[in-house]
């Protein structure tokens, strides 16, 4: 029988805890590291839903992307949705792990995967890490020359977007690089703009992001919840790529918290 250690151990062989942005608090949330596991419930976000199908599915480990304790608990009493999912995970002996910025950064990680899903090429990491250059956030390659409105129409297809949020202004027509970047990348706009992009596809841009570098790159807007649903797959694949045997499924009552009319 597996334990949480070791479902922990085969996440962090292929995202190292030290990845992580220094006010991250990826790794095990709740649970016992020697306790046993036969199951794994992958999602995004942990919430009360998703700790319920977990239960219902007879999972004894969740799997999520955003950490359940990003900031500390300074009492466990009931009264958030943070403390009771602490308090109903214990007592119901289902952990709960977390993969985050350390899966942003890692090879193969989130922005890599976006990337695959859009048919980028020759990628390289876009704010590589001083002490490995193969780590890092974001990465940027090479598309086959596509219209921009037919790019945007790709992006909005592959990842269902009900609303991209995009640059109206800039000039570029035809997208040849590419840079990309899960979750919140604005901040990674102007290294993609230095190192040749034509367009930079993120989520969370603010309108002032538009105004200022509209003119020198599109900036795509998906979605943080859409730009990251892809981290369920990178974790089925590295914990059945090391125990083919183990149970994962995917969350089916995680939905996005933000909706459109």
């Amino acid at each position: 029988m597996l334990k949480v250690k070791d479902i922990a151990a085969a996440i962090e062989e292929f995202a190292p805890k030290g990845l992580q942005e220094s006010y991250d608090n990826a790794g095990l949330q709740v649970g016992d590291p020697d306790m046993d596991v036969s199951a794994a419930l992958l999602c995004l976000d942990v919430t009360e839903e998703v700790l319920d199908e977990a239960l219902e599915r007879r999972c004894n480990i969740i799997v999520s992307h955003h950490p359940l304790l990003f900031k500390g608990l300074k009492e466990v009493t009931g009264r958030t949705a943070t403390e009771r999912m602490v308090i109903r995970a214990i007592r119901e002996n289902v952990a709960i792990y977390s993969a985050h910025t350390n899966l942003d950064s890692a090879w193969e990680g989130v922005s890599h995967e976006i990337a695959h899903m859009l048919n980028i090429g020759n990628l390289k990491v876009l704010e590589p890490r001083q002490e490995n250059p193969a780590t890092g956030l974001g990465v940027i390659g090479d598309v086959q020359p596509t219209p921009r409105i037919e790019f945007l129409r790709r992006i909005k297809d592959t990842f269902k977007v009900k609303c991209l949020r995009y640059s109206s202004q800039s000039p570029q027509l035809v997208v040849r690089k590419a840079a990309v970047c899960g979750g919140s990348g604005a901040s990674l706009i102007k290294e993609a703009i230095t190192n040749g992009a034509d367009i930079i596809i993120t989520g969370d841009v603010k309108y002032h992001d538009f105004t200022t570098f509209g003119l020198d790159i599109i900036i795509a807007d998906i979605g943080h919840f859409e730009s990251e649903l892809c981290t369920k797959k990178i974790l089925s694949r590295i914990i059945r790529e090391k125990y083919p045997e183990f149970v994962t499924y995917f969350a089916d009552s995680e939905t996005n918290p933000v909706k459109y009319l």
